[in-house]
């Protein structure tokens, strides 16, 4: 995968949280960075989901 490709389960629970879709449109290119690093190493679909929920509700990683 190339480093800028998003991971398709990042993608997948993106789109099914509003939330987390408006705050990571509005985060810088450093902090979308950080968050495609923690969700590239997400082992399963529940701990993606925990991190698009963080980021739903803190607006930032």
């Amino acid at each position: 995968m190339e480093s800028d490709q998003l991971p398709s389960g990042f993608v997948s629970a993106l789109m099914r949280n509003e939330n987390a879709v408006n705050a990571y449109a509005m985060m810088t290119k450093e902090q979308k960075k950080a968050v495609l690093e923690k969700a590239r190493s997400a082992h399963s679909r529940q701990e993606m989901e925990r991190l698009l929920a963080q980021v739903a509700q803190d607006g930032a990683f």
